[in-house]
């Protein structure tokens, strides 16, 4: 991959995802042919943190249904970005994280 930018597609955001963010651990959906260590590197480059591990995941399509046309959603890949102690994103500003 060429660009930071087209590893790291958005941060994804979700209850969960707020959550591990007590815990240094920061979620993004990715592009589906990135490898760990370039997903690592794209966090580390954007965002100019150290990184320590990186745990990724296919995401599953679901069933969603319009009326009476049944169709599934998009499969993509997430990336959950452990950070090293003392290391934080603000991904949206100044939100407030607790300490779980």
């Amino acid at each position: 991959m060429n660009s930071v930018y087209n590893v790291i597609i958005r941060p994804v955001v979700s209850e969960r995802s707020f959550d591990l963010m007590g815990q240094r651990k920061y979620t993004f959906e990715v592009a589906q042919t990135a490898a760990k260590e370039e997903i690592a590197a794209a966090v580390e480059k954007l965002f100019n943190v150290h990184v320590i591990k990186v745990n990724t995941m296919s995401v599953k399509p679901k069933t969603k249904r319009v009326r009476y046309v049944a169709g599934k959603t998009r499969t993509w890949k997430k990336a959950v970005v452990t950070l090293a102690e003392g290391d934080s994103i603000e991904i949206f500003g100044n939100q407030q994280v607790s300490e779980a």
